[in-house]
């Protein structure tokens, strides 16, 4: 959520009030929220991931006029750290218990699996609200054999949903010049039927665009060349092109239509 105005704020540093903004109108009570939902490093060792997610939350809380647009028309969940105690453990995959997290979406228990099923339940009950909208879920990841950034997107009967699906991911190719739109792929697997991607897609409704988006622990190739880029915490831009090309999206059914620049 965005912080309130500096003159609603308790005094504090000067570091964090300069990052203090009025309160948007879609967080009063009863608007209407247009919700983007972002989680990230379900698996602990795919550190690549929490860079990307920290530097999409610095973006969204300067004072970049996109940035601005984005908090006034969106509203942004984000979870940076689903699999905390696998982190703390320096697990590669899996949790505390044991778990490939990511492969528990269908039935997570808040026993075994407790950072899942809170998540799972707070989109579900936005998913139940007729005042809220969620239109992306993006999961981040990090992958060990591919280059540069890529997307996972879902397989659906109905072409025009289909084709839709695939305005992010391009807006995306065209805006940061780590992305491949060629490695990127839409499936149904079935042994992907446990993640976030898929089970969301499955229950959200039409409107919605559920997508994992990986990022290579190596390094980049710039288009059109052979010339490789190695990924740094500085070399993610990932973050930010994927907060412009939201914006980019434009005017689709029953959403906002926000101009560029």
């Amino acid at each position: 959520d965005v912080p309130q105005s500096s003159s609603q704020a308790s005094p504090g540093p000067a570091c964090l009030t300069s990052l203090l903004f009025p309160l948007a109108g879609n967080l009063h009570d009863g608007a209407e929220q247009k919700v983007v939902f972002i989680t990230g490093r379900i698996h602990p060792g795919e550190t690549p991931s929490s860079f990307v997610c920290q530097g999409i939350i610095d973006f969204l809380v300067s004072h970049h006029p996109i940035a601005q647009v984005l908090r006034d028309h969106l509203v942004f969940k984000i979870a940076p750290m689903l699999n905390p105690d696998g982190v703390y453990l320096g697990n590669y995959r899996c949790s505390l218990m044991g778990f490939d997290l990511n492969r528990h979406w269908l039935d997570p228990s808040p026993w075994a699996h407790p950072t899942l099923y809170g998540v799972k339940q707070l989109i579900i009950q936005m998913h139940n609200d007729p005042k809220t909208s969620l239109e992306f879920y993006i999961d981040i990841h990090a992958h060990s054999t591919m280059m540069n950034g890529f997307m996972y997107g879902n397989i659906f009967e109905d072409e025009e949903k289909f084709q839709r699906q695939a305005v992010f991911p391009k807006l995306l190719c065209q805006n940061a010049e780590d992305f491949s739109f060629s490695s990127t792929s839409f499936n149904r697997d079935a042994v992907k039927a446990g993640t976030g991607r898929r089970f969301l897609g499955g229950l959200l409704d039409h409107t919605s665009y559920c997508y994992t988006l990986e990022v290579s622990f190596f390094s980049y190739i710039i288009g059109g060349t052979t010339a490789t880029v190695p990924y740094t915490e500085e070399a993610c831009i990932l973050s930010r092109a994927a907060c412009t090309c939201g914006r980019d999206q434009g005017p689709r059914p029953g959403g906002p239509h926000v101009s560029p620049g």
